[in-house]
């Protein structure tokens, strides 16, 4: 019997059933299709250091087979009902999803429960399959904006996870054997570590009725070694490295800050405002003086990303190698204009604004749905998917002002430099 966990101001229902997994359900009438996501907590960050590239390796695997389907089988009866399938991890998770027409789902989600719950990780795909993996972190070192930003995580997370690379390395992977993966597998994909999401035109009773059904054959859990994060120390000065690579036809200027996680919500949803004030929109301050007035960058941008453990915020810009050093210096002065100065009323209504359409937009489609309401309730809690807005509206210029204060320094920040060979 599943019991019923909220429903305040959340246009979804959550529900924990006995075995301890969630299941988000959202029905829409309407919608003639089903998307199932499952988020479970075992990304890179549940990884003891010498298994890096495990969770990430685990999610090609689980296409690999059970005892009962044989590899591709799953993928045949998705396809061959008009469906779709994916994957991805994180630092943070690894999610699998289905869309489906609304009379499949009977048909579908017991293949994807069987692949999550049973994966058999035979040893001859699991040769083969790590060669794909392989290729695949070979790859990431032709995409010389991948390298950056895997050394400027390196830098500024110097002993939280966050700073290793989700695909692992090479070297490490070379190490890993098929039981390792069977034991990984068996020790974090549990009812307790997972979130099942529906939405689409399927009613909630018939929801719960499937996944207490498909989603309850879970194997007992294995001994695994097990890792905790260690919290990153902030910064204390600025961090500085330069690379140069081949075939980098312009120079890479990427700036960064530790940022809070998730237990400190609106301090992030207020650095999130502050990443938009700076690079979104041609009249943002950076592209507005940069590269509109300036011209001293070809682009420049800012990003906030929401992390459970200690988000991130970013400052990139591609430009000529000889004005690396004042792109640099007039960043490091709206960083400085930020802590003193408070916004005008025009620019944070600009700012809410676009943060408040970029949140309607992405949650128009099912698949939308589905995913927010899983990430949210995998790194915090799903009901917190739909208080952004309203948070967002809610700031003013002071409490932005000491945000900015209390997170981002001209002084103290790590910088990666590219540079054409």
């Amino acid at each position: 019997m599943s019991q019923l966990l909220t429903t305040y101001q959340f246009p979804a229902t959550a529900f924990k059933l006995d075995n301890g997994l969630t299941l988000i359900h959202q029905h829409l009438p309407a919608t003639p299709v089903v998307v199932v996501d499952v988020w479970v907590k075992a990304g890179a960050i549940a990884e003891p250091d010498q298994w890096s590239g495990m969770a990430h390796f685990l999610e090609h695997m689980i296409f690999k087979g059970t005892e009962q389907l044989e590899p591709g089988a799953f993928d045949r009866v998705i396809e061959n009902r008009g469906g779709m399938t994916n994957a991805a991890t994180s630092h943070d998770y690894a999610h699998f999803f289905i869309t489906t027409a609304a009379q499949h789902l009977p048909e579908t989600l017991p293949a994807l429960a069987e692949i999550l719950l049973q994966a058999a990780i035979p040893a001859d795909e699991f040769a083969l399959e790590r060669e794909v993996v392989l290729e695949e972190i070979r790859q990431t070192y032709d995409n010389p904006d991948w390298v950056g930003f895997q050394a400027l995580s390196e830098s500024i997370y110097q002993r939280h996870p966050y700073g290793r690379p989700v695909l692992g390395t090479s070297s490490k992977l070379l190490e890993r054997s098929p039981e390792e993966m069977r034991c990984f597998h068996r020790f974090h994909y549990q009812p307790h570590n997972m979130t099942v999401a529906i939405v689409g035109g399927i009613p909630a009773e018939e929801a719960i009725k499937l996944v207490e059904k498909y989603f309850s054959d879970f194997d007992a859990p294995a001994s695994c070694p097990t890792y905790t994060p260690e919290a990153e120390p902030p910064l204390t000065e600025i961090r500085r490295q330069e690379l140069r690579l081949p075939r980098l036809e312009q120079a890479r200027l990427m700036m960064a800050w530790t940022a809070p996680g998730v237990e400190h919500l609106r301090s992030a949803y207020g650095l999130d405002l502050l990443s938009v004030l700076l690079a979104e929109g041609r009249t943002s301050r950076l592209i507005r003086e940069l590269r509109e007035e300036k011209q001293l960058v070809q682009s420049i941008n800012s990003a906030f990303s929401l992390q459970q453990d200690s988000s991130l915020f970013t400052i990139t810009a591609s430009l000529d190698p000889e004005h690396l050093d004042q792109v640099e210096a007039i960043v490091g002065d709206a960083i400085s204009e930020l802590q003193t100065t408070p916004l005008p009323t025009k620019d944070l209504a600009r700012c809410q604004r676009l943060l408040c359409n970029d949140y309607a937009f992405s949650t128009e489609a099912p698949c939308q749905l589905a995913g927010m309401y899983g990430y949210y309730n995998t790194i915090a809690s799903a009901e917190l998917a739909v208080t952004y807005p309203e948070q967002i509206k809610s700031f003013q210029p002071k409490e932005l002002l000491h945000l900015a204060s209390q997170y981002l320094s001209p002084y103290r920040y790590a910088v990666t430099i590219l540079k054409p060979c």
